[in-house]
């Protein structure tokens, strides 16, 4: 299978393949000990049509035990196990959830008690936040001092909020970060080329944002057309949030260029499933 690579980035992301598994991950995460993480791909799962293989989405119509053999599949290969897994309750706003260890298995092994949830923050070790994409952008953060963690659903109404800000936010709050002292990356998703938006979505970035960075995240095509660079857009924000230039990593990879690898509901038309992105604390013994 040919992948195609931003190449001015792709050297931030590694492919793995463990027991027929495929997944994503960050070159600056796995050189931070206690941390694991990962970017599952369409590839090593048991879901068959549209959501065909690794499908980790409970609500594209895929059959249930599908989806928890390929949780069980991805955890393994990742490193963790689905137990540990709490999920985000995606419905596009700014919410970000302070994650206790009585949230284990929520949303996975258990109902989830809260809805409307974004974000996840967490320090408590054994635990992996998990958050669902087919085009929308995975924001990961990491404070490997203060062993503090997050990961946040960054779609174009997400990013207009600043999820990413809302994030670091939370983590200075609630554990005494210093943005200064936060490894961020922007996940797999929707490269500018890929995305095309109307004008009145144009116009909130362009209210969102100063003009002096429009021609950084709009690209005007005419006739009330514009091409969306969310990435550009999220590593603006990490920048507002204080985040080190030089500790942002980026996916270096679409989500749409490679609907064969990765789920793109735009490139399918809606027809797929979903990705996860992974990230959690290691026990500590």
């Amino acid at each position: 299978m040919e992948i195609h690579w931003k190449s001015e980035t792709e050297n931030h992301m590694k492919i793995h393949e463990t027991n027929g598994v495929t997944y994503l991950t960050f070159q600056a995460f796995e050189e931070l000990p206690g941390i694991v993480h990962g970017f599952s791909t369409r590839l090593g799962g048991v879901s068959r049509g549209d959501c065909a293989s690794m499908n980790l989405s409970f609500s594209r119509g895929d059959r249930e035990e599908d989806v928890r053999e390929n949780y069980r599949r991805l955890a393994a290969a990742v490193g963790f196990s689905p137990e540990q897994i709490v999920c985000s309750d995606q419905t596009h706003t700014t919410n970000v959830r302070v994650v206790t260890e009585a949230d284990r298995g929520k949303g996975f092994a258990a109902d989830r008690d809260y809805t409307d949830v974004d974000g996840l923050v967490t320090n408590v070790p054994g635990l992996v936040l998990a958050t669902f994409y087919a085009d929308c952008v995975p924001l990961y953060f990491v404070d490997p001092g203060k062993r503090v963690i997050g990961l946040s659903h960054s779609g174009w109404k997400g990013t207009v909020g600043r999820i990413g800000k809302v994030t670091v936010e939370t983590m200075q709050r609630e554990y005494g970060c210093r943005p200064e002292d936060i490894l961020a990356a922007i996940g797999p998703s929707i490269c500018q080329e890929c995305y095309e938006v109307s004008e009145d979505v144009a116009e909130q970035f362009m209210s969102a944002f100063p003009a002096s960075e429009h021609g950084k995240i709009l690209i005007n095509k005419g006739h009330g057309k514009y091409l969306l660079d969310l990435w550009a857009a999220n590593a603006l924000i990490f920048a507002e949030s204080g985040i080190l230039p030089a500790h942002i990593s980026y996916p270096g990879i679409c989500t749409c260029c490679n609907p064969d690898f990765l789920f793109s509901h735009r490139a399918s038309k809606g027809k797929r499933g979903n990705l996860g992105a992974f990230l959690g604390l290691c026990e500590i013994n």
